[in-house]
């Protein structure tokens, strides 16, 4: 065999796998998709609907130049590798590149690898094979129904409402944080009362009465029961438990994306694009190589060789006592296992040693994948816990202790855990205790929180919407389209995401659910998996949404515009309230005919410079009126804080400072100011 072509997506990924490589080969780079649906036949789906969904393509914008050029590479080669990523998405690509580019079936293999290291490369052509057209099917169908659906729902949203776009995922996520505000929004607090005993080394709380658990409505309540205790308490039981504490199982997307904004700080997009360069490769002292296995995937399977290699530098580095087993998460629907979970590609590439070789938030990223999927494979840790139950006049107090015994897998990995030694004193049963103090303290139920970036894309997971590759770009969705502020992280819906959800759901709820988003992913699971055809899957559902659409269209009302009560000073037409892409204006109701727009300076409070843009942070309003401070660059800085900054870092996080009930505070950690 001659010249041997390799196409992978990206150049960066190219200039590594070539250093793999002999001279026998060229490797060059698609940038990522080459073509797309085109935007001919019926309200510009690309698609004939008459002839079970046929897909027209064109070259993506720009990319025309590009498939030239690989023709040519083809011509000048013996054989072709379609290298691209190793889940649907990139089979897809493999296969437009392949229809694209004419090839000889003859003289092509598909390859796949989980990772971009020099063994995985080579290993990956010694398992070459065929592109496998269910998978494409799958991810074809899928890139069908959105198009369906964004292109039709969001004609009806920009014609009906404020909002630019619907969507099949992202809608259904609006929902769920919109839902979120109305249970916030009705949720009423109920008034509570804890008992508290003090003691010289511990505490210990109020739960039963005469063995029953007990709750305090009221202080009346409290104050009775206070002035039935006496300042000694008999010790009733000490029950004392040997524990085990298991790590957690190494990352799949979801759950990396959700550590690493808890965490870290990091958004979802931020999080992947970082996860993009420690995979395609990070150039060290003597060598390219990726860092971290293949950053899309929903499985928490480790290979058998990388278990084998991290329990033998467990065993090294910490000992054989350290040493446990893969952990292995529950089986879930859906789950694609054609790849590993997230993982180094070699631990003995330790987080301190690429150090000199990452940015800061590279190595904070790559830090915490390697710790937990080195976690993953070491023993448990183990505790001793003890529970101390007390009476005094048979209301029974409880004190809890734990010690660690054995920090197992926390050696690596208790940076990122919350576990800590609370050691109670040596204490006997019926022996009495004096108490220092009996303290009664006011609380009120708390509503549920809102959704931020982890909490909702953990939700999305559970609830099956979506999948790995999607959850990013859905989070960014609903922040550049105003149909979501993030204030201290926490996402609040606008006035224009309230509306957009009322509207699709009077007219879209047998469709823009959570059950019916998640049966269809399974649908094209079914698909992947060669158990459906793909053409009756997106036949069933058009029989079905678009006579929704077409009632939709003639049924919901246009919103109307908001008379200001003033004339127009040049045609005497009503002003009104308009919204444009950088807010509210007021202009004439007589547009295009006349094209006013009344000059509103509003007064700006600035408060401080930006600490992520140019901009001003300035202080505004909710539709509640309530004062909170953001960028006046939004929405393309959406910075924000419920509380006044006062434009200095925190010392331990680098966040904005802001200033609360006199105190200064951290906008993102625990730390206070003294």
């Amino acid at each position: 065999m001659g010249k041997k072509l390799v196409i992978v997506e990206s150049p960066h990924k190219a200039t590594t796998i070539k250093a793999y490589l002999g001279d026998d080969y060229e490797v060059v780079s698609s940038k990522g998709h080459v073509r797309d649906l085109s935007t001919k036949g019926k309200y510009g789906f690309g698609v004939d609907i008459e002839d079970h969904f046929k897909p027209d393509y064109v070259p993506i914008k720009g990319k025309k130049k590009l498939i030239d050029e690989l023709k040519k590479d083809v011509k000048e080669s013996d054989f072709v590798y379609l290298a691209s990523d190793p889940d649907r998405e990139g089979e897809a690509i493999a296969w437009h590149l392949y229809d694209a580019l004419g090839l000889d079936s003859k003289k092509y293999d598909r390859i796949v690898f989980n990772e971009i290291t020099k063994n995985a490369i080579l290993e990956s052509f010694k398992n070459a094979r065929k592109i496998d057209q269910d998978l494409v099917n799958s991810q074809e169908t899928r890139r069908i129904l959105d198009r369906i659906i964004g292109f039709r729902l969001s004609k009806l949203i920009q014609s009906k409402t404020d909002g630019s776009s619907a969507g099949r995922v992202q809608s259904v996520a609006l929902k769920l944080v919109v839902d979120k505000e109305r249970e916030i929004e009705a949720f009423k607090a109920e008034e509570y009362w804890t008992i508290d005993a003090i003691f010289k080394e511990f505490e210990a709380e109020l739960f039963a009465y005469q063995k029953k658990d007990i709750e305090i409505k009221n202080e009346e309540e409290a104050d009775k029961i206070l002035s039935s205790l006496e300042e000694e308490f008999k010790i009733e039981s000490v029950e004392k438990k040997a524990k085990s504490k298991p790590s957690k199982v190494p990352f799949i997307t979801s759950t990396l994306q959700q550590d690493a904004s808890s965490k870290l700080g990091m958004t979802s997009k931020k999080t992947m694009s970082i996860a993009q360069k420690l995979y395609e490769g990070i150039k060290l002292e003597d060598e390219t190589v990726g860092l971290i296995s293949y950053m899309r995937t929903d499985s928490t399977r480790l290979s058998d060789e990388f278990v084998k290699e991290t329990m033998g530098y467990i065993n090294s580095t910490y000992g054989k006592e350290y040493v446990g087993h893969a952990k292995q998460g529950k089986k879930k629907e859906n789950v694609q296992d054609a790849h590993e979970a997230i993982r180094p590609t070699s631990i003995n590439r330790t987080p301190e040693s690429v150090r000199p070789y990452l940015t800061p938030d590279e190595y904070k990223l790559y830090r915490l994948i390697y710790s937990r999927a080195l976690a993953s494979i070491m023993a448990d840790a183990k505790t001793d816990n003890t529970t101390v139950i007390l009476n005094n006049h048979e209301y029974q107090f409880k004190a809890s202790g734990q010690v660690i015994t054995f920090d197992g897998y926390l050696k690596v990995y208790g940076d990122y855990e919350d576990t800590k030694d609370k050691s109670l004193p040596e204490l006997k049963t019926n022996e009495i205790i004096i108490s220092e103090e009996i303290k009664k303290e006011q609380h009120f139920t708390k509503p549920p929180a809102r959704y931020t970036e982890a909490k909702l894309i953990k939700e999305m997971e559970e609830l099956g919407i979506g999948r790995p590759s999607t959850y990013a770009t859905t989070m960014e969705t609903l922040k550049t389209r105003g149909y979501v502020n993030v204030v201290e992280k926490k996402f609040i819906p606008t006035d224009i995401g309230f509306e957009i959800t009322d509207k699709l759901q009077d007219y879209f709820s047998h469709l823009i659910n959570v059950e019916y988003t998640a049966n269809m992913e399974k649908d094209l699971d079914q698909i992947a998996d060669g158990d459906i055809v793909w053409y009756e899957t997106l036949e069933d559902f058009y029989k079905e949404f678009e006579p929704s659409v077409k009632h939709a269209f003639d049924a919901m009302p246009k919103k109307e515009v908001e008379e200001t009560g003033e004339a127009c000073p040049e045609c005497g037409h009503p002003l009104v309230i308009r919204k444009g892409k950088y807010g509210s204006f007021v202009a004439c109701s007589n547009f295009p005919e006349c094209k006013y727009i009344k000059a509103e300076p509003k007064a700006v409070v600035e408060i401080v410079d930006c600490p992520n843009c140019e901009g001003k942070i300035v202080e505004k309003k909710t539709k509640k009126g309530k004062v909170f401070y953001g960028c006046n660059n939004y929405p393309k800085c959406k910075t924000a804080y419920w509380d006044k900054p006062i434009g200095k870092e925190c010392p331990e996080c680098k966040s904005m400072l802001v200033e609360k009930n006199k105190k200064i505070k951290c906008s993102s950690c625990d730390h206070v100011e003294e």
